[in-house]
């Protein structure tokens, strides 16, 4: 069955866990990790491969893993990207997905984490890309300031993040607006670094060069 990501998009057991799971991220004060994310990055893993001449078959692939990557949130956030990966084999078996499409996305979302994952196909290259790119203050779910810890003001801090392809230069540029008055650059580097050189890792399995600039200045 040619699976596309609209048709998880309007499954009710899917929804049930990525809203169950975001409770679930709330409830232990992390960023929102809900529809809005997930539909963003799915997005932006379609592009990021179209842009790049994927075929469209990769690219909606892509946006599926990006759908789904962080389901396993439902059961845990350690380890939210493997059991995320069962989870979604279960998922698109049950839905008669071909194995060898539903092997490339369990791939994906069990490779997007900083933690210990790797860009090991372009899928899995583009949905890091677009996980690690969706920064911005609208995430953060704490509304009193002063008890921002430092994960809360960096998001904060972040007026906008938008990633830029490049195809035929092969440059993948990561761009961020930061208000330095809520939070210096060098926070986000403490908070982030790791996720920004897996972008370059990311980049590099895509063929491309990486770039980060922040408040216009280029930083990787």
């Amino acid at each position: 069955m040619m699976l596309e990501a609209a048709d998880l998009m309007h499954d009710p057991l899917v929804t049930s866990f990525i809203e169950q799971g975001n409770r679930h991220l709330e409830a232990i004060g992390y960023t929102d990790h809900g529809q809005v994310h997930v539909k963003m990055v799915s997005r932006l893993c379609r592009e990021i491969l179209l842009k790049l001449g994927y075929p469209e078959r990769m690219a909606e692939l892509a946006a599926i893993a990006g759908y789904l990557h962080d389901i396993g949130n439902v059961i845990n956030r350690n380890g939210h990207s493997q059991a995320g990966a069962l989870i979604a084999w279960e998922l698109l078996n049950r839905m008669q997905m071909p194995e060898e499409e539903t092997a490339v996305i369990c791939s994906a979302i069990g490779n997007h984490d900083e933690g210990n994952g790797h860009p090991v196909n372009p899928v899995t290259a583009a949905l890091i890309l677009a996980d690690k790119s969706h920064v911005h203050r609208n995430r953060v779910r704490n509304h009193d300031v002063a008890t921002f810890d430092i994960h809360d003001r960096v998001n904060y801090a972040v007026e906008y993040s938008i990633i830029n392809i490049d195809e035929e230069e092969k440059l993948i540029s990561m761009e961020i607006a930061i208000d330095t008055d809520i939070c210096p650059v060098m926070e986000y580097f403490e908070i982030f670094m790791s996720r920004m050189l897996m972008c370059r890792r990311a980049a590099d399995a895509l063929g491309c060069e990486f770039e980060l600039i922040i408040n216009g200045a280029k930083l990787i």
